[in-house]
C-alpha cells in the first residue's frame, strides 16, 4: 500500500536558539520564517540538531507550538517526538498530532536500547497512537541500535508508518531495504554526504543538518536530482562536502549552532553535556560557510 509522502526535497532538522535564561523565540521565529521564505521543504522541528533531548517536557511542547504558530501552514512540519521511554513518546505523539503537526519523527530507543522485536513492538505502538504520518529515525552512531531491512519490512505494514530517515551510513543495507519496502515506505537521507546516493536508491529527500545554513540550496540539490539534473546535483553534493564535513567535525548540534548564531540567529550557545565548539574548529566552519558564499 502506497502512502502519501509527508515532503519531497529538504528538510532542515532545525537548531533551537537557545541563551541562560532558556529558548530564544526571537531567533527562533526569525530562523522560521527566513528557512520557509529561502525556499525550504519542510522543517523538523525537535529533533535531534533542536537538541531535544535537553529540552525539558514544557520546553518541548513550548518550541513545537510556537513553530506551528510562526509557520504552520507554509512548510510541512515534522515533530521530534521520539523517545526511549515507549510511553512518553505516545503522550508526546499524541500532543504533536492534536495541535495540528503534519508527522512525527522517531528515534531508536537509546542507552536501554531493545532487540528487533522490541523495535517493531515500541515503533507499533508509538504508530497506533499516532493520527499523522511516522517516520522512522535510525540512526545508530547515536543510540547503538540499528533498523534491519527485515524489521523496516514488518513496520512498512502499518499504515501511519510512511517513512524512514536513514542515518545508518550502510548504503548496502539501504539498497536492500529499498528493495524490500518498494513504495510502502519514503526513504529519506539522514547524512548530508549521502543525499545523491540515497536519492539514487529512490529516496524522496533529506532530512538536513546542511540546510541549517543553506536552505534554498540543499532544496535546489534534490530538485535538480528529481528533473534528470544528476550531474549538477553532484556538483551541488561535491560543492558542500567541505562544509558538511565541517558541520560534523563535533557532535551535532555544536557546530550548527556556531554557524546559526554566526548568521545572527542567536548566542552560540548549547546544553550541557555539550560545550560550545573548538575555537580551530570553528574558524574552519566559518572559512567553509565564506566559501560558498554565506556571509559570516
Amino acid at each position: 500500500m502506497k502512502k502519501e509522502s509527508i515532503f519531497v526535497g529538504a528538510a532542515t532538522a532545525i537548531v533551537t536558539p537557545m541563551n541562560s535564561q532558556g529558548v530564544d523565540y526571537e531567533a527562533f521565529a526569525r530562523m522560521l520564517k527566513w528557512q520557509v521564505d529561502a525556499g525550504i521543504d519542510a522543517l523538523v522541528i525537535c529533533g535531534t540538531t533542536g537538541e531535544s533531548s535537553t529540552l525539558t517536557d514544557e520546553e518541548h511542547r513550548e518550541v513545537l507550538q510556537f513553530a506551528l504558530d510562526t509557520v504552520g501552514g507554509r512548510v510541512p512540519l515534522i515533530a521530534g517526538t521520539g523517545s526511549n521511554d515507549t510511553a512518553y513518546a505516545i503522550d508526546l505523539t499524541k500532543f504533536a498530532c492534536q495541535i495540528g503537526y503534519d508527522g512525527v519523527l522517531l528515534v531508536t530507543p537509546y542507552y536501554n536500547k531493545t532487540t528487533q522485536k522490541g523495535l517493531i513492538a515500541h515503533f507499533t505502538a508509538i504508530a497506533d497512537a499516532s493520527t499523522k504520518p511516522v517516520v522512522l529515525y535510525n540512526v545508530p552512531s547515536r543510540t547503538g541500535v540499528n533498523i534491519e531491512p527485515a524489521t523496516y519490512v514488518k513496520l512498512a505494514q502499518h499504515p501511519m508508518i510512511a517513512a524512514i530517515k536513514e542515518a545508518g551510513g550502510n548504503i548496502s543495507k539501504i539498497v536492500e531495504t529499498a528493495a524490500l519496502v518498494g513504495d510502502r515506505l519514503d526513504i529519506y537521507s539522514g547524512n548530508d554526504d549521502q543525499i545523491i546516493p540515497i536519492l539514487a536508491c529512490g529516496g524522496k529527500g533529506v532530512i538536513s543538518v546542511l540546510s541549517n545554513i543553506l536552505p534554498g540550496e540543499t532544496s535546489l540539490l534534490c530538485k535538480k536530482f528529481f528533473a534528470g539534473d544528476v550531474a549538477g546535483a553532484m556538483a551541488m553534493q561535491t560543492k558542500y562536502l567541505p562544509l558538511i564535513n565541517a558541520l560534523f567535525c563535533e557532535v551535532n548540534p555544536i557546530p550548527a549552532k556556531a554557524a546559526a548564531a554566526a548568521m545572527g540567529y542567536g548566542e552560540n550557545y548549547v546544553r550541557l553535556p555539550l560545550v560550545p565548539m573548538e575555537q580551530e574548529h570553528e574558524q574552519t566552519l566559518l572559512a567553509c560557510m565564506r566559501a560558498v558564499g554565506v556571509n559570516v
